[in-house]
């Protein structure tokens, strides 16, 4: 009980030091004067916390086990399929009864569901650590906005090519990382995510620098515009239908894209995985050395795995730049590639399922908590520490297949 005691006195002792700079010292300016607040309330409060759950953290045998019984439920194809149908359908329906807010942030639930699914394959199939995701996100995005500027082309025109040039850029990324692994890689791939943003805010004549590029269109809808007034020698769509203009139909018109190509991305994905170079992605993922003692390359495996998740940032990347309807290189920065990381590990490394539901919640929940807004990443990052040591698979990890011996 004394080493308990103990333990949990110098946690809360260290989460004191940690926390009190955030929480005890408020920066105010009065005028031309600066000086600095103190407010411990907080401070002892993190402690405090910190110091009880230590204390009951034995008790509960938080961490203890490594493995979860916490999985979804067995279920044979049919049922899946009946489910996954009701689930789309509900998808579909929703938004002509939600409010503009809700399907708006929906939408953004989309993008990253999206992204999620892309990096899934790169780190849950292939284990591959990928710190630099947000890379081909921001090449999908500048493609279809360097191609509207200058050339004039629309959505549909430049998706096809935003996922090319994103795969491009991952197939070539994939050689300098092919005999790295780890930390190496993840430090070379971070690298690679801050070379495409800064490139992107230094090439200032062509991507516009840190002002971005404006103007971009929406998606038409088979080539008529949804906007309020087309322009000369067009017909919107609202007229076309004999309806009258308005904003809602505009978001829930992205927002059924969106759903339509996350539900592409995952449909691909998962065919992927259960094809042969899905399962050549597995046996990288388990041990390089077995994978390649099989007969296997591993280099086209990397390849192949960075190119493809590379393709779906790149489609996220147009689609997000047709929603804003603006881009500029603050949109990319690292934190974007954190925020798609955590999604994949708080789901579970190579479960799709999971990658979504940990979409929705990283996404909806600072939506719901705007109170809390200014503490979003300290929160963010207790609640990453909480599920290391409560539930490091995941949320929903794969139940990966399995033969147990007898004694």
């Amino acid at each position: 009980m004394a080493n308990r005691f103990s333990n949990a006195f110098i946690a809360a002792i260290l989460a004191g030091i940690i926390v009190a700079p955030v929480f005890g010292l408020q920066i105010v300016r009065a005028g031309m004067n600066t000086h600095i607040e103190t407010d411990w309330n907080m401070t002892l409060l993190g402690m405090g916390i910190v110091f009880v759950a230590q204390l009951i953290r034995p008790s509960l045998k938080i961490g203890k086990s490594r493995q979860s019984r916490w999985t979804l439920p067995q279920l044979n194809m049919r049922t899946k399929r009946v489910l996954l149908y009701l689930v789309v359908a509900a998808a579909v329906v929703w938004p002509f009864f939600s409010g503009r807010a809700q399907v708006d942030i929906a939408t953004l639930v989309l993008i990253y569901v999206m992204l999620g699914l892309g990096l899934n394959i790169v780190v849950g199939f292939a284990g591959l650590l990928d710190l630099g995701f947000v890379g081909f996100y921001a090449v999908g995005a500048y493609t279809y906005a360097l191609l509207y500027h200058y050339a004039g082309w629309g959505f549909w025109e430049a998706l096809p090519l935003a996922g090319g040039m994103a795969a491009l850029f991952g197939f070539l990324l994939g050689f300098p990382v092919l005999r790295l692994r780890g930390d190496y890689l993840a430090i070379v791939t971070l690298g690679f995510g801050e070379i495409i943003r800064l490139l992107l805010i230094n090439l200032y004549n062509v991507t516009g620098g840190p002002d971005g590029i404006s103007g971009i269109p929406k998606p038409t809808v088979f080539g008529f515009p949804m906007m309020r007034r087309a322009p000369e020698g067009q017909t919107t769509f609202h007229d076309l239908m004999g309806w009258s203009f308005s904003n809602q139909d505009v978001v829930v018109y992205l927002y059924l894209m969106a759903l339509a190509l996350a539900l592409i991305t995952l449909f691909v994905s998962s065919r992927v995985v259960r094809m042969p170079i899905g399962r050549a992605w597995e046996a990288l993922r388990e041990d390089e050395i077995a994978c390649r003692s099989l007969g296997l390359n591993p280099t086209t495996i990397k390849l192949s795995a960075f190119t493809m998740g590379a393709m779906f940032a790149g489609f996220g990347g147009a689609f997000f730049a047709a929603r804003q309807g603006l881009v500029n290189p603050e949109s990319f920065t690292f934190i974007e590639s954190a925020l798609i990381l955590a999604i994949v590990v708080l789901g579970g490394m190579g479960s799709q399922v999971g990658v979504i539901l940990a979409a929705i919640v990283l996404t909806v929940v600072p939506e719901l908590a705007r109170e809390f807004a200014e503490y979003r990443m300290l929160i963010f990052g207790v609640v990453m520490v909480v599920m290391m040591a409560w539930r490091p698979q995941g949320l929903l990890p794969v139940k990966r297949p399995h033969v147990e011996l007898r004694a």
